[in-house]
């Protein structure tokens, strides 16, 4: 997003925060409501035109969105989108990713409360691990030509009761409505998002064995110093990598694999 619509949704997430820090507002309520206008507004083009229309009054549209929603959703869903389409916003789409984006803060957050972060993280991380490393899954859960409802099932008995529901919710409503994203790149929006909930950086972190909770305090806290930020380790064991680890916060790599250390030497040779 750019100009209005990232500050239209600054505000909107500042908005968020403030609803979901009162212990009466049920956070994943109100993400499955958030989806819920979501996939309205992503159907509903026209109407997504006129709420983000800018010759038209931002209090106007809010008037129209509390008539269309107010007796479908929670009070606390309709203040919170007529608060969105007061804003102006750049392109009318920015506002339909804009709460897509407060549907997932708003599920991640009732796992925060509920204590279950961590291991929303980690499942989300896991879970793009298994996608990425079986063809067959992947295919399934991107055909076009399967219903929402065979994904969703196909979902629960992959997941069940082995994931916490924030994390069966967030990739069920990923996989049922990608809008146009590859399952990749939406598992890794949601990653960030999670790690952003606990102000951490993530640290995709490849070692050759499993590391021992020792080691793994260690590096995170050496982690943590370099980059001045507490941070997440998702950690993948892959024995290519021959010795040592490989670490990747963002863009960039701190490489001390043997495999690469011997790659580098080759290269060297070769030159």
């Amino acid at each position: 997003m750019n100009g209005a619509s990232r500050e239209a949704l600054a505000a909107a997430r500042e908005r968020l925060d403030a609803l979901t820090d009162s212990t009466s507002v049920d956070a994943a309520r109100l993400a499955d409501e958030l989806a819920a206008v979501t996939a309205l507004l992503d159907r509903e083009v026209s109407l997504r035109r006129v709420l983000t229309d800018p010759a038209q009054a931002g209090e106007a549209k809010a008037e129209l969105a509390q008539r269309l929603l107010g007796s479908q959703v929670s009070g606390t869903t309709a203040d919170l989108v007529s608060g969105l389409v007061r804003s102006r916003w750049s392109q009318s789409r920015d506002l339909v990713d804009a709460l897509e984006e407060l549907a997932n803060i708003a599920d991640l957050t009732a796992a925060q409360k509920a204590g279950a972060l961590d291991d929303v993280e980690d499942e989300l991380f896991r879970f793009g691990r298994i996608v990425s490393s079986n063809t067959e899954l992947r295919a399934a859960l991107t055909d076009r030509k399967a219903t929402a409802a065979a994904k969703g099932e196909l979902l629960r008995s992959l997941l069940g009761s082995r994931a916490d529901a924030a994390t069966v919710r967030l990739v069920t409503r990923l996989v049922t409505a990608p809008r146009g994203r590859s399952l990749e790149a939406g598992l890794e929006s949601l990653s960030k998002l999670a790690a952003e909930r606990r102000e951490r950086l993530v640290a995709v972190v490849t070692s050759a064995v499993p590391l021992s909770d020792t080691q793994k305090r260690r590096l995170g806290a050496a982690l943590a110093k370099l980059y001045g930020h507490q941070m997440h380790l998702n950690i993948d064991v892959d024995p290519a990598v021959l010795g040592g680890i490989r670490v990747q916060v963002g863009d960039e790599v701190i490489n001390g694999s043997l495999a690469d250390r011997i790659d580098e030497a080759a290269r060297r040779l070769a030159s």
